[in-house]
């Protein structure tokens, strides 16, 4: 039964999230975790369990260390690419021809997309994060672009997420 009440609530988060706010920029709804006085999110300090507590500790370490550079709405910043709004083409498969840090590597899945952050983000400070942070960062991201887990995001079960076949 809490399983099924678990996949109801990433299923209606995920049907109304898809906007959520990277850094702050929009409003946080009283159900996302995060929120104050809501469950699920996780104690200062405390190691992510679950997706909804990434995506909450996801959404101050983007403001933190990736807002100045990518928006505080992922919406990519002049010389920076948008991490949110893959329908319009943020995180594309292949690398734009532009870019200076992305170089061959294609991001199929959010598995991709993840290794690829914490070997290289941020720029000339690759792998300057915990790894549950870089992970609780793309959670956050996901969570953006409208895409939920009833996984805790990791190099295993990122794969099992598709951004592009």
């Amino acid at each position: 039964m809490m399983r099924s009440a678990m996949k109801t609530t990433f299923t209606v988060l995920g049907l109304t999230l898809a906007a959520v706010a990277c850094g702050g920029g929009l409003p946080t709804p009283p159900s996302v975790p995060g929120a104050p006085g809501v469950p699920g999110t996780p104690a200062a300090g405390a190691e992510p369990k679950t997706f909804d507590e990434q995506v909450a500790a996801g959404k101050k370490l983007y403001a933190d260390n990736c807002a100045s550079c990518h928006g505080d709405n992922g919406e990519g910043g002049g010389k920076t690419p948008p991490v949110v709004g893959v329908a319009k083409g943020a995180l594309p498969l292949d690398a734009p021809a532009t870019s200076k840090t992305r170089k061959g590597t294609q991001f199929k899945t959010a598995a991709d997309i993840g290794l690829w952050a914490a070997k290289n983000m941020p720029p000339g400070g690759g792998g300057s994060l915990k790894e549950s942070e870089y992970w609780s960062i793309l959670a956050f991201d996901l969570k953006a672009n409208g895409v939920s887990s009833d996984k805790k995001l990791d190099a295993t079960s990122a794969k099992e997420i598709v951004i592009h076949k």
